[in-house]
């Protein structure tokens, strides 16, 4: 069984756990005086409690063994291959073990599969088949074990309320701690990239060069390769780029935001509101062509008819469609905080004479400033983080130049550039993607606490 079928019938057995625990509740209850008064917990929870008790354990379960599966069976078709192929260095060893997953699969192979690689791939093919045999087998059979202990748990006196809750608060701090982890293991590992990064180039020609060429030489008689690594074009090349994208976003989607909040009927709300979220459904590569296609002649027509020289590929272009793209991350934020406010500060604003206007200029937007801030602020991170866009539109070119009209590159391009090729993955050229990362993460986190502090002092104000 694979592990979709696997977790379906998990989800089947828990739903048959559900209703044996509460059915066994209620007929417990139908021999008391009192009937289901008697009981501490409704029948509901003692249901929840078999099933959390069936689905929890064969959860973890299942998702350790599918963690584990592949490096397992991979360690134990080597060790039945022949001493030949296991004394290969591990780059080659793992290239064989490649060639034999693809032939199972059906996939192309490097070369002709030899007889011990076709063995070894059987071997493979039968490991994997009596793996998920036996997955399915511990999984459901822990389940099952669940849904009895649940059902034996089953009395009127049992705290199955206080059980669901426990249970449910202990997944709600494992899935938070699971969270904060995963953050601190991004960290830390682009935090080790970029120090070996920084062993190899200065950290004072990364933050304050002029210039960006990584093209690092891979053989001692290669020429052409400058090795610059100065990130200052990059980073104004992204600021300018989100800049022309905040600019447009920011007040369209605001002003949208208060008309359908505080303005439009409800028919025209109804219509506009999911008709504007599409635009956050648009892959971006569409936005993409549509910028590079569309956009940018224009742009380039329009200047040449005013005497203004525009490049093809322009800040000015991929600014524009950026802005577009992310206007409802600014409007539908904004429009559900203006909604969130009470409407008793509006009646009581509009009772001591104030406008319609009035009242939304001084206690709606105040009131909601806090969250609207906050959806500005997820849009910048949005722009900062845009790539497809910027590189049909704006292209490679790292300029140090704050002129919309010119071609530039963004941090998020780069990083992607420096990390496609046949380049060694311990070259200054790759790792430098990693301190570009960091870098980024560092202004990211600065650009929050910023945030942090205006909301503050707005809502200070504001109480």
């Amino acid at each position: 069984m694979t592990p979709t079928t696997t977790l379906i019938a998990l989800l089947l057995l828990t739903s048959l756990a559900y209703y044996v625990g509460k059915m066994r509740c209620l007929n417990l209850a139908r021999g008391l005086t009192g009937g289901t008064r008697e009981l501490h917990s409704l029948p509901r929870y003692h249901g929840w409690t078999t099933a959390l008790l069936c689905i929890v354990p064969a959860l973890l379960l299942l998702g350790i063994w599918i963690v584990l599966q592949d490096r397992v069976i991979t360690s134990m078709v080597i060790a039945g291959m022949p001493e030949a192929l296991q004394s290969l260095e591990p780059s080659r060893l793992g290239l064989v073990m490649n060639d034999i997953k693809n032939l199972v699969s059906g996939n192309i192979v490097s070369s002709d599969p030899t007889p011990e690689i076709k063995a070894a791939a059987a071997n493979y093919e039968h490991l994997v088949s009596l793996s998920n045999i036996a997955r399915a087998v511990a999984v459901l059979g822990l389940g099952s074990a669940g849904l009895f202990i649940g059902w034996r748990m089953v009395a009127p006196r049992f705290r199955a309320r206080n059980f669901v809750e426990r249970l449910v608060m202990i997944l709600l701090i494992a899935s938070s701690t699971i969270a904060i982890l995963t953050t601190i293991g991004i960290v830390l590992s682009v935090l080790f990239e970029s120090v070996r990064f920084f062993g190899k180039v200065s950290p004072a020609e990364f933050l304050f060069g002029l210039k960006w060429s990584p093209q690092t030489a891979i053989r001692a008689d290669q020429v052409g390769s400058s090795g610059t690594f100065g990130a200052v074009p990059l980073f104004v090349g992204t600021l300018l780029i989100s800049f022309i994208a905040m600019l447009v976003a920011v007040p369209i989607g605001l002003m949208s935001a208060i008309y359908l909040s505080e303005y439009a009927s409800r028919r025209l709300r109804a219509f506009a509101k999911p008709a504007l979220e599409l635009l956050a459904g648009i892959p971006t590569v569409v936005y993409g062509f549509f910028a590079a296609l569309v956009v940018a002649p224009w742009l380039r027509g329009l200047g040449d008819s005013m005497g203004i020289e525009i490049a093809s590929e322009s800040a000015l272009a991929a600014g524009l469609v950026m802005g577009i793209m992310i206007i409802p991350f600014v409007s539908s934020l904004s429009d559900d905080v203006i909604n969130a406010v009470p409407q008793t500060l509006r009646d009581g604003s509009l009772a001591l004479g104030a406008t319609h206007s009035e009242t939304i200029r001084r206690v709606v937007i105040p009131a909601a400033l806090p969250g609207i801030i906050g959806g500005v602020l997820l849009a910048i991170s949005r722009a900062i983080g845009e790539t497809m866009i910027v590189v049909m539109a704006a292209g490679l070119a790292a300029k140090m130049t704050i002129n919309p009209l010119e071609a530039v590159t963004t941090v998020t391009v780069q990083i992607v550039t420096l990390l496609v090729g046949d380049q060694e993955f311990d070259s200054p050229k790759t790792l430098a993607a990693f301190a570009l990362g960091l870098l980024l993460f560092v202004a990211t986190l600065i650009l929050n606490i910023i945030a942090l502090q205006v909301v503050k002092k707005y809502r200070e104000q504001y109480d």
